[in-house]
């Protein structure tokens, strides 16, 4: 047995969590080790409960890896832990990482510019064509994104995405066994060949309902920010948002119909603070800094679309208006500003576009150039 087999088990057993199995391995010194500790070790951790510690010594490890290999090897997964070169290491940055993460598909090269899309699973007409909207925008500009493939917003932006011949992630509240909802099961196998199905969860895992305040940390944690898109009082799309505001993640709100009640909990986020908008520009132009960062990291830029600049499609009359002041060799972007008559907040925000598009790129100093 290796150590990432270990973790597979211990992910597993019942009363083990991701704190705790940390705190154990940091107590034992390997997940291997804490699997091999007599009773009295495990006692002597003062880490466990007594029934916990009954769950471990009783476990039917080879058993378990036996068949949660078969079902992988059936379903076409692949397990990360979190020692793997492999492993989001953006996740990592977050509380309660999980140890282990089952995934079908693969990661998107562009995972660190990603965006989480989450809202109502009883959506109105008009939040499911927000959703589908700002996903298309997410993917015209390269940017990943990340949902739970629930009924209502989170399948309406991953079908948007999908269409857009973008990459998206969709995290389960389940084992990659069982795909929830079931009518969904076309979306998942769309999903894992443009991106990628995620589960922390051990094959057989049912869909139990709290798994899903679990997942909704991994969707938080894999985004720059999060865009709530109609969510009731009490929508699970809710604890996605106080969940990124623990990591110090950016929260996201398109406001609803007042009379809705689809729209009471998105509502309550914007009077508690976050932050209103009606466009991808809005929230663009407020992660201006991480985004560039992302982009400046010398292996996504490197990796990221390398098509895109062929696939870009056309300009909008402003982007225009910004891309035709440029030259090859760099324009200040209060040049760029004076020149294209457009504020410095708009000329900041279709900058930031055309640089994920792959259609220029920004010097030291904030001078930009055509990317040729």
């Amino acid at each position: 047995m290796i150590e990432k087999e270990a973790l597979i088990i211990l992910n597993a057993i019942s009363g083990l969590g991701n704190s705790r199995i940390k705190s154990l391995i940091e107590f034992f010194g390997s997940a291997l080790n804490v699997l091999d500790a007599a009773e009295t070790k495990l006692c002597d951790s003062q880490i466990l409960p007594a029934d916990v510690i009954k769950n471990i010594l009783q476990f039917k490890k080879d058993e378990f890896l036996k068949k949660e290999y078969q079902l992988m090897a059936r379903e076409g997964v692949e397990v990360l832990s979190y020692l793997d070169e492999s492993y989001p290491q953006d996740l990592k940055q977050i509380p309660d990482f999980p140890v282990v993460l089952y995934v079908k598909g693969a990661l998107p090269e562009n995972l660190k510019l990603s965006i989480g899309i989450v809202g109502s699973r009883q959506a109105s007409l008009y939040g499911l064509s927000i959703a589908e909207k700002f996903a298309v925008s997410f993917a015209e500009l390269g940017i990943t994104v990340v949902s739970g493939m629930a009924r209502g917003i989170d399948t309406a932006a991953h079908k948007g995405i999908l269409k857009a011949k973008g990459a998206t992630v969709a995290v389960l509240g389940s084992g990659l066994k069982h795909i929830y909802p079931p009518e969904n099961k076309d979306l998942f196998k769309k999903i894992s060949q443009q991106g990628a199905v995620l589960s922390e969860f051990s094959m057989d895992t049912e869909p139990f309902p709290y798994n899903f305040p679990r997942r909704n940390r991994i969707i938080s944690g894999l985004s720059l920010g999060v865009v709530v898109i109609e969510a009731g009082l009490k929508s699970g799309a809710l604890i996605t948002a106080s969940c990124a505001l623990e990591q110090g993640k950016e929260v996201y709100a398109v406001p609803g119909k007042i009379d809705s009640p689809s729209s009471v909990g998105v509502n309550n986020l914007i009077k508690q603070g976050a932050k209103l908008v009606t466009s991808v520009e809005d929230i663009l132009e407020d992660l201006q800094v991480p985004l560039t960062q992302s982009l400046e990291d010398g292996k996504t830029r490197e990796n990221i679309l390398p098509e895109k600049k062929k696939n870009a499609g056309p300009l909008t009359i402003e982007e225009k208006a910004v891309y035709d002041c440029l030259t090859a060799e760099g324009v200040h972007i209060d040049e760029i500003v004076s020149k294209s008559g457009l504020s410095s907040s708009q000329t900041t925000v279709i900058l930031m576009k055309l640089e994920l598009k792959r259609l220029i790129k920004q010097s030291a100093g904030k001078f930009f150039s055509k990317n040729e």
